[in-house]
């Protein structure tokens, strides 16, 4: 595998290989770009079919990190990790305080989170060796639904642009995924008056939702090609697909799932369709301010606050879509490189 190809290719600065074989550790962090500041990025747990998987997946995840906390005004850079998912039993407190000890050996240049396949008692482990670390138990606590609100946000300003008016009342919104995100997302539509129709492999959190918010359960495969205003894409990424677009009827697909695209071609798609794509990393961007209120102290309302600031964001990424004749997933990727620039063009003075 040719790794310096892979960094030039991705545009990273650093890739970190980690090796601890007393807590059967094999981790990999990914630097993609600190012009804004610390990178900083989940530590997701993954059974990789290999190790070369593992690595272009810490290089794509990080790169999103970079883009995602530029277009949300925040002062950082775009990090992740990836560990390798040990085989057999796991020592958790082993595993997590190698992967702090090479988290601090970066000095600060990486600060690391919870992600998939971790926790905040991972975090926790994590601490014991290091402070570049966030999420932890009693501080910024679950981000699901400070990234809900975001979404919310941000599907009120598709709304605004697809049809006229922001309200989703009496919207019909399609809701894949009704886990921790989407559960949250479900509770703000119903109490706006949107008609919610849900669903999840786990039938008991269904039907907590339609318990709840008065939602209709659809099948899982059937959630596509829903009668529905709105797609919103809550659990699985790759969800626009070949298979999937013959089967949308939606206007707008706005939702809090990663790497909703299978491949960039599908917003192409999405746009020659007259579908509305709000880009995952800009709708879901409240996950990574609360982590960031953590960093720099905000109350819990402050961190509310700037994810319903997506709204506006959201707007400014579809005007530059229309203006220069682009899909979304394009101009947010421009508004994004566009403060990265800005600030690395700043003239560096003497202190």
């Amino acid at each position: 595998m040719e790794m310096f190809r892979l960094l030039s290719e991705h545009d990273h600065e650093q890739l970190v290989f980690c090796y601890e074989p007393a807590a059967n550790y094999r981790g990999i962090i990914a630097i993609h770009d600190t012009t804004l500041g610390p990178a900083l990025g989940g530590t997701r747990v993954w059974s990789y079919r290999s190790e070369a998987e593992a690595v272009v997946d810490a290089l794509r995840l990080s790169r999103g990190m970079t883009y995602k906390a530029a277009v949300a005004g925040l002062t950082l850079g775009g990090g992740k990790s990836v560990i390798l998912a040990p085989q057999g039993e796991v020592d958790r407190e082993s595993l997590f305080r190698a992967h702090g000890r090479f988290v601090e050996s970066l000095g600060g240049r990486y600060i690391t989170a919870e992600d998939v396949g971790t926790s905040p008692i991972d975090m926790d482990y994590v601490h014991m060796e290091t402070n570049h670390v966030v999420g932890l138990q009693g501080k910024s606590g679950d981000p699901s639904p400070v990234t809900a609100y975001g979404v919310y946000a941000g599907m009120k300003a598709c709304a605004k642009v697809a049809f006229g008016d922001d309200s989703l009342a009496n919207r019909t919104v399609a809701v894949q995924g009704a886990g921790h995100v989407g559960y949250y997302l479900c509770k703000h539509l119903a109490e706006e008056g949107a008609r919610l129709l849900v669903t999840d492999i786990d039938k008991g959190k269904v039907q907590r939702v339609v318990a709840e918010c008065e939602a209709k359960a659809v099948a899982p495969e059937a959630i596509y090609a829903a009668n529905a205003d709105i797609f919103a894409p809550c659990a699985l990424g790759a969800v626009v697909n070949d298979d999937t677009l013959t089967q949308f009827k939606c206007k707008v697909i706005a939702g809090g799932a990663n790497n909703v695209l299978a491949e960039e071609r599908h917003g192409d798609a999405l746009e020659k369709m007259g579908i509305l794509y709000a880009p995952d990393y800009v709708i879901n961007a409240g996950g990574l301010i609360n982590v960031n209120a953590e960093l720099v102290g905000w109350p819990a309302e402050r961190a509310k606050a700037k994810a319903g600031d997506i709204y506006d964001t959201l707007l400014r990424v579809f005007e530059i879509a229309r203006r220069e004749k682009v899909p979304t997933y394009r101009a947010a990727d421009r508004l994004g490189e566009k403060r990265i620039e800005a600030v690395r063009r700043l003239k560096k003075t003497w202190i």
